[in-house]
């Protein structure tokens, strides 16, 4: 059945529940890959132990994940699960992450862009402390459904960040483990198949399980907060990617930065292959 685009845009916001601790920050953290390198490092064990334990910003895009998989509930929308890709993703910081919340995340569908043989749907969430009207966090998801376009909607614009033309002001390489996709699938809430069952990613036309894309999202921000914010999580108001390419577990993410000045424009890529992973990426301050 067709995406009716004007059912959907229309349909009310539905709620999703989540909440946290810290050994669910801690959870998200080594399954984004912190401590690998070096676990006892002081500026490590911030993100992989309880005391004086802080809370990536990137943290922000677990608690209204599962509105992906919740897509075909919303009125007008029925598509393949199976053929759905993350396409982007974007995320605002209002507030500070706490280490131990409950959360509602309030989610509706923004946009949606007909690519011919794919469908784009953008979907936006706002999350705030239960009990409270304050936003803690705003996330934009864009996912690529493939096989759902031609309904003769609107194919949308896309802005492109301008990668800067010098040598980058930081490089880091992050390896992965081989299992970091089964550590993801329970730290990000993500049990999509694609990434544990070899059958299943054949199916979808990997050879084999591919890292989750909001692992190397989170790999990436990790890399951007270490180095070029000295691990300070408090600067961070933003950050945004588009997947370009997959990861499998066990490569290494080199990731690339260049500060503007009040921003970062990042880019990312496997070492071993030379994909690009990661592009129309900013880290905003």
């Amino acid at each position: 059945m067709p995406i009716d685009v004007a059912t959907a845009l229309a349909a009310d916001p539905f709620d999703l529940k989540y909440s946290w601790d810290a050994d669910k920050i801690i959870l998200y953290h080594l399954g984004i890959g912190a401590g690998y390198v070096n676990p006892t490092a002081a500026s490590e064990l911030e993100f992989t132990y309880e005391a004086n334990l802080k809370v990536l910003p990137s943290f922000a895009v677990v608690p209204p994940f599962h509105a992906v998989w919740l897509m075909n509930e919303i009125p007008g929308i029925n598509v393949n699960l199976v053929q759905v890709l993350h396409g982007e993703q974007r995320f605002e910081i209002q507030n500070p992450i706490p280490v131990e919340a409950a959360v509602i995340s309030s989610i509706h569908v923004s946009e949606i862009q007909d690519k011919g043989k794919a469908a784009v749907i953008k979907l936006e969430s706002v999350t705030r402390l239960v009990g409270s009207d304050e936003p803690l966090f705003t996330n934009y998801f864009s996912i690529f459904c493939r096989g759902e376009g031609g309904f003769g909607g609107d194919p949308g614009s896309s802005t492109n960040v301008v990668v800067p033309d010098r040598t980058p002001d930081f490089t880091v390489e992050s390896p992965t483990m081989p299992q970091q996709a089964l550590l993801y699938r329970l730290a990000g809430g993500d049990m999509n198949p694609l990434h544990a069952e070899p059958m299943f990613a054949q199916f979808a036309g990997f050879d084999r399980p591919i890292l989750h894309g909001l692992c190397t999202f989170g790999i990436a921000h990790k890399a951007v907060v270490d180095t070029a914010l000295d691990g300070d999580v408090a600067r961070v108001k933003g950050f945004g990617a588009r997947m370009t390419g997959v990861v499998f577990p066990g490569e290494t993410i080199v990731t690339n930065i260049w500060d503007e000045g009040g921003s970062f424009v990042v880019e990312a890529s496997t070492k071993e292959r030379g994909e690009s992973v990661l592009s129309n990426c900013v880290l905003t301050t």
